[in-house]
């Protein structure tokens, strides 16, 4: 079994591998031109077109002290019918990316990727008789990346069982198989990804079947250290309307930057809610102030903020 820092190691590798954070990202949201999945997201890049999207979503909105609850459950629907427009819809996207600062959201992420995508990994890796931290990890990225039973079935027709080539030969031998078939396959966007195989064939090499720390993959620290960091791209302050927000240097960012962002967002203001107050925030903050009748100064006082950080009039 897995020590409880193992398994976090593991799962950092494939979090390196869906958004390039060790501690994954959180409210990474993305759209690949061609990706069956569509709209996807998060620590794990759960997506819309498997259903397993909306499934979270929902886990999330029933959760107690959901915050961002009200503005996503008028979503559900939508996510039900894996309706395609919401891979262009801002407003939701935004909603995802703020939402990510929710410890509440975090949690859910955390153990709706641990039920539906490590655990199943985990059973399916002792059936097998894999037992090493890397060999865990090379199966549970195949979880979460897709088509590891046919690889399984493709590397035993090539190598034979684990029992019969031993865990490491054959765990090797499913990384070369994989690697050959992404970098093979009909799909664009998949072939790029045989990356994933290299990581693993490097750690392999090196001999890190416990996954001793600290490592590094595609030149990404895993340490004790990271491992226990505040996911990035998440923000737990300043509080919105602790202070003006404006273009500055260094460039203000945090929760109450996210916060008016999203907004802006809601209010029909074509906006990334990044937590970054640049000159495209300005801007935006410089229409909606002429909008309403405020001075135009691209500065938005404590009143604004709160004023933009208000969600109960707005229907999404």
């Amino acid at each position: 079994m897995l020590t409880a820092t193992q398994k976090k190691t593991a799962e950092s590798i494939v979090n390196l591998f869906e958004t390039g954070q060790v501690l994954g990202d959180y409210g990474m949201v993305t759209i690949i031109r061609g990706d069956s999945g569509h709209l996807t997201y998060g620590r794990s890049q759960t997506t819309l077109g498997s259903g397993n999207l909306g499934k979270l979503l929902r886990q999330y909105c029933t959760a107690p002290g959901a915050e961002f609850a009200p503005l996503l459950d008028r979503y559900l629907p939508r996510f039900d019918t894996v309706d395609l427009a919401l891979d262009n819809d801002g407003a939701l996207h935004n909603i995802l990316r703020a939402s990510a600062d929710d410890a509440v959201m975090r949690d859910v992420q955390d153990a709706f990727f641990d039920e539906n995508y490590w655990q199943p990994a985990m059973r399916a890796a002792a059936r097998e008789g894999i037992a090493s931290p890397l060999g865990c990890a090379v199966v549970y990225d195949s979880f979460v990346h897709g088509a590891w039973k046919a690889m399984r079935d493709r590397c035993n027709a090539a190598h034979g069982s684990v029992a019969d080539a031993g865990e490491r030969k054959w765990i090797a031998g499913y990384v070369a198989t994989r690697r050959a078939w992404l970098g093979g396959h009909a799909r664009a966007d998949l072939r790029p990804t045989v990356y994933r195989m290299d990581a693993f064939q490097r750690l392999i090499d090196q001999g890190y079947w416990n996954l001793e720390l600290p490592l590094v993959v595609r030149s990404a620290e895993i340490s004790p250290a990271t491992l226990a960091a505040l996911p990035p791209g998440c923000f737990d302050g300043p509080a919105p309307g602790s202070r003006p927000l404006s273009v500055g240097s260094p460039i203000m960012r945090g929760l109450d930057v996210r916060r008016i962002q999203l907004g802006l967002s809601l209010r029909g203001v074509d906006i990334k809610a990044d937590g970054l107050f640049g000159q495209t925030s300005a801007r935006c903050i410089k229409a909606w102030q002429a909008k309403n009748g405020l001075p135009t100064t691209g500065v938005a006082d404590i009143a604004q903020v709160a004023r933009l950080c208000s969600f109960d009039d707005l229907t999404v």
